[in-house]
C-alpha cells in the first residue's frame, strides 16, 4: 500500500534504538522467616525518562559487540556481576515502550549462586528487591520481570536449572528450598527426597554439612552437562504440595 510520506510523523520515520536489559535472579534469605526467597537487583534511573524510578540493569547496544557480550558487560558496569549463566529470554518492542523514539530491547536473563549474588555492588542505586514484591518499575519492566518469572517456572520442570543457585555442593534440603522458592509453594519433603535420590545426574559425595546442630546432612553433587537442560523430570512434578 502507497503511503504519503508527508503523512508520516518525524517519530515514525526515526529507526528504531535498540537495547540490552538483564533480569537477575537469586536466593537471598527473607527478612521475616528467614528462608530463601527469589530476588533480583534493580537500578535507580538517574535520567528521563521515568527519572527516579527502579528498572532492570541495562543501556544502549554498541555496534562493536556481540548481544550476549553486551548484556555482560552492562552487568559488569551496573552491579559487579558476572553470572555463569546467561541466556538470552526475549525481544520487547512494544509501539508504546518510549515516547520519543521506537525502542526494542533484547532482554537477557541470569541466575547467580549465593556467593556471587554476594559480590554486587549495592549503592544508593543499586539494590536488590523480592521479585514477589515489586513497586511499579520504569518503562514495561514489571511486565519482563513476570514473564522471566513464568519462563523460570516453566524451565524448573527440566532437573537441571535448579542447580544454577546452588554451589558445587548442597543438601537435598537445599535443593527443595530452590523448587520452593521458586515455584512459590511448599513441597512435601519426605516425597521430594525420594524423587531427587532416583533422579540421574545427582551425585552423593563422602561430605556431610557442618556447623548444624542435629545430625549433619550429607552432601550431594550435580554431575550433568552446566548450562543444558536435560529431559530428566523434574522431582517437584511427582511431588505432593502441601498448602
Amino acid at each position: 500500500m502507497y503511503t504519503d510520506a508527508a503523512n508520516v510523523s518525524e517519530r515514525q520515520l526515526q529507526p528504531p534504538a535498540l537495547a540490552i536489559s538483564t533480569v537477575i535472579f537469586a536466593l537471598r534469605p527473607s527478612a521475616t522467616s528467614g528462608r530463601p526467597t527469589l530476588w533480583l537487583p534493580l537500578v535507580r534511573r538517574i535520567r528521563q525518562p521515568h527519572l527516579g524510578k527502579w528498572a532492570l540493569p541495562g543501556g544502549p547496544l554498541a555496534q562493536v559487540e556481540s548481544l550476549q557480550d553486551a548484556a555482560s558487560r552492562n552487568l559488569r558496569e551496573t552491579t559487579g556481576l558476572v553470572p555463569n549463566y546467561l541466556e538470552q529470554l526475549y525481544a520487547f518492542g512494544a509501539l508504546d515502550r518510549a515516547a520519543s523514539q521506537r525502542l526494542v530491547s533484547i532482554v537477557y536473563w541470569a541466575l547467580v549462586q549465593p556467593d556471587e549474588a554476594a559480590l554486587t555492588r549495592e549503592s544508593e542505586n543499586v539494590r536488590w528487591f523480592r521479585a514477589d514484591r515489586l513497586e511499579d518499575l520504569a518503562f514495561d519492566h514489571n511486565a519482563i520481570v513476570d514473564y522471566a518469572l513464568w519462563r523460570l517456572r516453566s524451565k524448573m520442570e527440566y532437573g537441571s536449572i535448579a542447580y544454577h543457585f546452588l554451589g558445587e555442593t548442597f543438601t537435598l534440603a537445599q535443593v527443595r528450598e530452590v523448587y520452593e522458592a521458586v515455584l512459590d509453594r511448599h513441597l512435601d519433603p519426605a516425597n521430594f527426597r525420594r524423587q531427587l535420590r532416583v533422579t540421574p545426574d545427582i551425585t552423593a559425595t563422602d561430605d556431610y554439612l557442618q556447623g548444624v546442630r542435629h545430625r549433619p546432612p550429607r552432601l550431594y553433587r550435580y554431575t550433568g552437562t552446566a548450562g543444558t537442560f536435560g529431559a530428566q523430570a523434574s522431582p517437584a512434578s511427582a511431588t505432593t504440595s502441601v498448602d
